[in-house]
């Protein structure tokens, strides 16, 4: 089928996105699906931070590719021998999913699987598929998603079926910012009750970690960010203080107010100032959650005799460090029963015609979670 989509054919342009337009609004030809295959009327795609790494170049990608790895949509179609997943089924779409049968996969860290990441890599589906072109000339997926677009074909491992009564919308945003930002909490830290937490970066990953610190009981969740305009919306969702991440006392006035500085820092942005903030406001014996991503090649540095002698530990957590088909549905449940009002985080929608200049205002830290619609 010819279809509209978001092709990017170029990582690294210059700023304002609004003027160089890294993603470039076409249509392509889209087959499938294929043999265990389905195709998704993709009805809400959210605009992340991770698609601002992609396009400035910080992680490479097989070009070109349609973009967007967090969605929602409806199941239009299915390949043979699909059975988890039938026409008319509402779904999320994530990359929180793996083959299943691999060693991280059966520990039950399906984010870290060895299969799909090689195939994702290529800019293929995690069967090793293509199904985009244009004109004859190949155009690869994104992270086995692509959701910036009007259909996508992928595998039934990276959908999430869902109760038609949420609003797709809201649905999107749980493929990524919330099963990431919840799950670092829930799963990576697993922080409990009477546990002081601090989030630095309050975009839509960020203030889900702090909905979810909340429903754990945490005591102090403190917000750091650069942006104060952020604050207001992060302790009305949870925070019990926020600070400027540029205040020069932060790390002094942090610990004092924790009597030696938090459980968990879970910091969100990927920023090397922001990973030394979030080490020095940590208590001893605590754990750094690094959940942003900085250029692939970045390297951090830290005091190694203070590491050892306070007993601090640094620990990764992609996409929330969980289980998708698990996670997502007690997410949702969370939602419905307002625990974890995601709705707040919507900053407002777009069409394609309006992608490239949203990037900007995502850059600029003006919103939190934008959320392309691609029928309009």
């Amino acid at each position: 089928m010819r279809m509209t989509a978001a092709v990017m054919y170029q990582q690294g342009l210059p700023t304002p996105y609004a003027g160089s337009r890294p993603f470039r609004i076409e249509d392509v030809d889209l087959e499938g699906p294929g043999e265990g295959e389905v195709l998704v009327e993709v009805r809400a795609a959210g605009l992340c931070h991770s698609d601002l790494s992609q396009v400035a170049g910080l992680r490479r990608r097989t070009l070109p590719v349609v973009g967007g790895h967090e969605g929602a949509g409806i199941v239009r179609e299915v390949g043979r021998g699909v059975g988890q997943v039938k026409p008319g089924d509402h779904v999320v779409m994530t990359v929180a999913t793996g083959c299943g049968h691999c060693r991280p996969c059966t520990e039950l860290r399906p984010a870290l699987c060895d299969n799909v990441g090689a195939s994702r890599a290529q800019g293929l589906l995690s069967n090793g598929a293509r199904r985009l072109s244009r004109e004859g000339q190949a155009v690869y997926h994104y992270s086995g998603v692509s959701s910036f677009a009007q259909y996508a074909v992928t595998v039934p491992s990276t959908l999430v079926k869902i109760d038609s009564s949420v609003p797709l919308d809201i649905a999107a945003m749980f493929g990524c910012a919330v099963v990431t930002g919840a799950g670092s909490v829930f799963n990576a830290a697993k922080v409990r009750p009477g546990h002081n937490v601090a989030v630095f970066g309050l975009g839509g990953v960020g203030l889900n970690a702090v909905m979810a610190a909340k429903l754990s009981g945490a005591s102090e969740i403190i917000g750091i960010d650069i942006h104060e305009s952020k604050f207001a919306l992060a302790k009305a969702l949870g925070c019990t203080r926020t600070f400027s991440a540029l205040d020069p006392d932060l790390t002094a006035t942090v610990k004092e107010l924790t009597r030696g500085g938090v459980d968990f820092s879970f910091e969100i942005s990927g920023v090397k100032p922001a990973m030394a903030a979030a080490n020095a406001i940590t208590r001893k014996g605590g754990e750094i959650i690094c959940v942003g991503l900085g250029a692939t090649n970045d390297l951090y540095q830290y005091a190694h005799a203070m590491l050892v002698a306070e007993e601090k530990a640094f620990r990764g957590s992609l996409m929330g460090s969980g289980v998708a088909e698990r996670d997502i549905p007690q997410l949702l449940r969370f939602y419905r029963d307002g625990s974890m009002p995601v709705d707040r985080l919507k900053s407002g929608t777009m069409g394609f015609a309006q992608l490239n200049e949203n990037l900007d205002l995502l850059a600029g830290g003006a919103v939190v979670r934008q959320i392309l619609l691609p029928h309009g």
